[in-house]
């Protein structure tokens, strides 16, 4: 069925592949699932997927059931940078503008790299050397990539990438270094930060007058509090994952077969049902997460993260409970091998309190949990690595603090790196 431009729907979803880099083949996979269910009166699929190389050209498509993928090509863009904000805020006023709904989905597919927005494509922040390949780095070719695809970028070394090729994006190597990522364009060497896609959505938001309803990441290690709160008064609920993800991503037929047998699902419906359908089409065995999260209530998590970080740092003198403190640090679930800089946040909280005596830390433990069941609607995993994952992660490293880690929202309002200061100096010899 044609999809009137001008009639209003109950929701637009808009999916931005960045596939310019070694995922360009699973964009592909991606494109024909969603194509599965496609378009109808009540929902506009949406696409813009940037393919591979600098002949890669940039389409724009409006998807449908049981036609050629080239019959839905509405604009071909030529190459262009997935990794540049304007690109992305381009697509996004393209879909409301022509795809009116009550509703909007937007989902960036692509590398993920937590709230960390060093500029990957340059080394290791701290020493400027090149990254090692992940361990949980999947040979490109047993996907039916190109030769071409088989050279892993920095961009995904970095990030522990499963999904061998998903990219994000950033403005300039400069401005790259000052934040984190996701969408990587290895054509143009950029990637989305955290401080642009703030600026892109609070442009929407200007635009539809209003949040806009699900920002959805298919990408890695992006379910973080720092990265959430970042989007705190932009959007309306966030669905990702803590842990990275397989190379297969969301499984967008089954969500999308969902919604359109419900099309008059509220967002917050839509947010479980991602979740509940990513956790299905997964084996027991697969080491996955995915969690949605209520970003308005994100300020009380904050607030309460905040109470714990105040009465952390005031057990630093206290020999016992700084070693029960770095018993805990050494057992909690952990992402990103072999990083492991970020970890659960409410399984820290659980350990805690079951290994430190002190009452002001059990207190803010608590209030941690309290606040966190108000903002996790909706969490689960497959996997006994991943076994204790309750929904959202936080950053605590173990060796060094990232120089990039206060220039965050979070951390401007938050006593949170204040203790990890004073924590790592505590491990020095």
């Amino acid at each position: 069925m044609p999809i009137k431009a001008n009639s209003t729907r109950n929701w637009t979803i808009m999916v931005y592949l960045a596939g310019d880099n070694n995922l360009d083949s699973a964009g592909m996979v991606d494109l024909k699932e969603m194509k599965t269910v496609g378009s109808s009166d009540q929902i506009a699929v949406l696409a813009q997927f940037d393919r591979v190389g600098s002949k890669g050209a940039t389409t724009r498509y409006c998807l449908k059931k049981g036609t050629p993928l080239t019959k839905d090509a509405v604009q071909t863009l030529g190459e262009t940078n997935m990794g540049d904000p304007k690109v992305l805020e381009d697509f996004v006023t393209w879909g409301i503008t022509n795809y009116p709904a009550e509703h909007y989905l937007l989902v960036l597919w692509n590398h993920g790299a937590g709230w960390d927005d060093a500029n990957l494509y340059q080394g290791d922040v701290f020493s400027g050397s090149t990254p090692p390949i992940s361990r949980k780095q999947q040979p490109v070719a047993t996907r039916g990539a190109t030769a071409g695809d088989r050279a892993l970028p920095l961009a995904q070394a970095r990030a522990g990438i499963r999904r061998s090729s998903r990219a994000l994006f950033s403005t300039t190597v400069a401005a790259a270094v000052k934040q984190r990522g996701i969408a990587f364009d290895d054509q143009a060497q950029d990637f989305l930060d955290n401080i642009e896609l703030k600026k892109v959505l609070a442009t929407i938001k200007k635009k539809l007058k209003r949040k806009i309803d699900i920002l959805g990441m298919d990408a890695c290690l992006m379910s973080m509090l720092e990265v959430n709160y970042q989007m705190r008064d932009l959007a309306e609920f966030s669905v990702g994952s803590e842990e990275t993800e397989p190379g297969e991503g969301w499984p967008y037929d089954r969500i999308l077969n969902a919604l359109a047998a419900k099309p008059g699902m509220t967002p917050e419906e839509l947010s479980k049902t991602i979740v509940s359908q990513y956790l299905a089409s997964y084996k027991a065995s697969d080491s996955v997460t995915q969690s949605a999260v209520k970003i308005s209530a994100l300020k009380p998590l904050a607030t309460a993260v905040d109470g714990l970080a105040r009465a952390l740092l005031s057990i630093q003198t206290d020999t016992t409970a700084r070693t029960a403190l770095i018993n805990a640090r050494a057992q909690v679930q952990e992402y990103s091998r072999p990083y492991d800089d970020y970890c659960d946040l409410l399984d820290l909280c659980d350990l805690l309190d079951k290994g430190l005596g002190n009452a002001a830390v059990k207190a803010a433990c608590a209030s941690v949990r309290q606040a966190a069941a108000a903002a996790i609607i909706a969490n689960g995993y497959k996997g006994p690595a991943v076994d204790n994952s309750k929904g959202i992660s936080i950053y605590f490293p173990k060796r060094k603090l990232s120089p990039l880690y206060k220039t965050l929202d979070f951390t401007k309002k938050n006593a949170w790196d204040e203790f990890l200061v004073a924590y790592l100096a505590g491990l020095g010899r």
